[in-house]
């Protein structure tokens, strides 16, 4: 009984309302409900607050989702090993990533592969992504500058460098290149905390004994453009989120160490699974500089 109002608990917390927990599982809403409400009574615990477009998941209830979330991660390796003869035909991939431009190609050519592999994608910062993985939430989580944590097995995906981004129409857009003390003179639009991009930027400057201006902070990478678009800044972003965007024109940093290096990681006892293994390798293969796989 106690797996089956575990698993009723994990199911609200991962889709965030009863309702998508109830078709998520395949049973009424009513029943979940009762059995979350067992769970809860049973331990004298709140699991989750409940707003008016869905719940929040309380602090005790985040470090029971983090045990959980072991708990049917384990569950679904049981079952990849128990059907490993049957080859690569069915399962599932949770994926992770800072930016639909790495991923999405990858996972096209993954479909081909394996046609019958069902896959999500959800996208955060970096921040967000690690405490995704490690609470086993996601397979795999594509993101920049993984940090040592002998814990995670990383691959590398590619090589990036952070540039400044400015309308076409602006004075700057003709230069060659912008050094650090003339970027600081001027708004700037930057990522929120958590993201690595940014982290790695205000590091440099901060190396460089400089102090940051004007800021506008922006919580994904479209409306960094749009926001340099719209000439309310420079955007500080990298190379491979720009896109093909005629409005805008990148122009590089110099005189900093402005590169970044994008990851597929997953962690590390899980990386025989063969859905991972099997995505970590085609990222080894399609990775745009050949690089070592590394055990971080």
């Amino acid at each position: 009984m106690l797996y089956t109002i575990l698993r009723a608990f994990h199911a609200v917390s991962e889709n965030g309302s009863f309702s998508r927990a109830a078709e998520a599982l395949q049973v009424s809403q009513p029943t979940i409900s009762a059995q979350v409400r067992e769970l809860e009574q049973r331990y004298s615990v709140t699991l989750f607050e409940r707003r008016s477009r869905g719940v929040e998941t309380t602090e005790i209830g985040l470090r029971l989702r983090a045990v959980t979330s072991r708990l049917f991660a384990s569950e679904s390796d049981a079952e990849e090993l128990l059907t490993e003869a049957e080859g690569l035909s069915h399962g599932r991939l949770r994926i992770g990533a800072d930016s639909p431009y790495l991923v999405v190609p990858l996972l096209g050519t993954f479909r081909r592969r394996h046609p019958g592999i069902q896959f999500s994608i959800t996208f955060g910062n970096s921040e967000e992504l690690l405490t995704s993985l490690m609470e086993r939430r996601v397979d795999v989580a594509v993101l920049p500058e993984v940090e040592h944590d002998s814990r995670l097995h990383t691959v590398v995906v590619r090589r990036d460098r952070i540039v400044a981004l400015v309308p076409v129409g602006h004075a700057l857009a003709r230069r060659r290149q912008l050094g650090l003390p003339e970027l600081c003179e001027h708004s700037l639009i930057l990522r929120e905390i958590g993201s690595r991009t940014r982290f790695v930027f205000e590091s440099a400057v901060k190396q460089a004994g400089l102090r940051l201006g004007a800021t506008l902070e922006i919580g994904s990478r479209e409306g960094v453009r749009e926001a340099a678009a719209a000439s309310l800044g420079i955007g500080i972003i990298a190379q491979s989120e720009v896109g093909a965007d005629t409005r805008l024109r990148t122009v590089p940093i110099a005189g900093a160490s402005l590169a970044l290096t994008e990851y597929a990681a997953s962690i590390a006892e899980r990386r025989g699974v063969r859905v991972v293994r099997a995505f970590l390798e085609l990222v080894a293969e399609q990775r745009v500089a050949p690089e070592q796989t590394r055990q971080r």
